[in-house]
């Protein structure tokens, strides 16, 4: 029943992605507008994310439950209050978007990009349906960072629900596939959360294959120097010009 949701939840959010890319309207907000992903494209991704959903995260997924259960999952009633999954939620998200950004950083690395992470960047202006098209062994570094930090709170404080855990995973979805969508609106979510990352964030880091290494948030990129884009890039020769400038003083 998990992974009949997962499939629901990740196909059924990518779907109206693939319904925009085909709408021309929509093409002013497509962040590289001259990157339409074509049916073919669309349908060669889906086939990989399908390989990769039943080969790995179906293994992954049968496993977590005795995992979870074994360190104290709760799976009765009563379920816990909305303000107790709002901070559990949100403390999986800080959790995830670290562990995201560092092992993420890591797949930038020579021989593991080569090997596993290239994968990932066949396509450079990325779609809703690519947020999970990867090397196996990608999916499982980066899903244990969904997966497996959850089980790890669970045994640390023995609080967690299984309705909290679905929760988690449907957002984490949704915030996965909008990051891939290639398109920035007006109303998109970092507009009014200036540290959410987003799909111009992640937009960028497949267009230039480096930097805007996180999933969620932009502080881990900002505090380290790793962001990516033009606007990044000013800011670096400004940043170089004052120190250059306070040498010579």
């Amino acid at each position: 029943m998990s992974f009949v949701m997962h499939e629901l939840v990740y196909f059924g959010r990518s779907l109206p992605w693939a319904l925009i890319d085909c709408i021309p309207y929509f093409n002013k907000y497509k962040i590289q507008n001259q990157k339409i992903p074509t049916a073919q494209e669309q349908w060669s991704c889906t086939k990989l994310v399908l390989l990769s959903h039943f080969t790995v995260e179906l293994p992954q997924i049968w496993l977590f439950h005795p995992m979870a259960h074994y360190f104290g999952l709760a799976t009765g009633v009563p379920f816990p209050s909305l303000l107790t999954m709002a901070y559990q939620i949100a403390v999986f998200f800080v959790l995830e978007d670290t562990w995201h950004y560092w092992s993420h950083r890591a797949l930038h690395w020579g021989p593991l990009y080569k090997n596993i992470h290239k994968i990932h960047h066949q396509y450079s202006a990325p779609f809703g349906l690519a947020a999970e098209y990867a090397s196996p062994i990608e999916v499982m570094i980066l899903g244990l960072g969904t997966v497996g930090l959850p089980i790890l709170w669970c045994a640390v404080t023995g609080d967690l629900h299984i309705l909290t855990m679905y929760i988690w995973i449907v957002f984490r979805l949704f915030q996965a596939i909008d990051a891939h969508s290639g398109y920035e609106f007006p109303w998109s979510l970092h507009h009014f959360l200036p540290f959410w990352a987003g799909a111009e964030h992640h937009d960028v880091h497949h267009e230039r294959f480096i930097g805007n290494y996180s999933s969620s948030f932009r502080w881990w990129d900002y505090v380290l120097d790793t962001e990516s884009g033009p606007e990044a890039a000013k800011k670096r020769r400004e940043r170089r010009m004052a120190k250059e400038g306070k040498k010579v003083q």
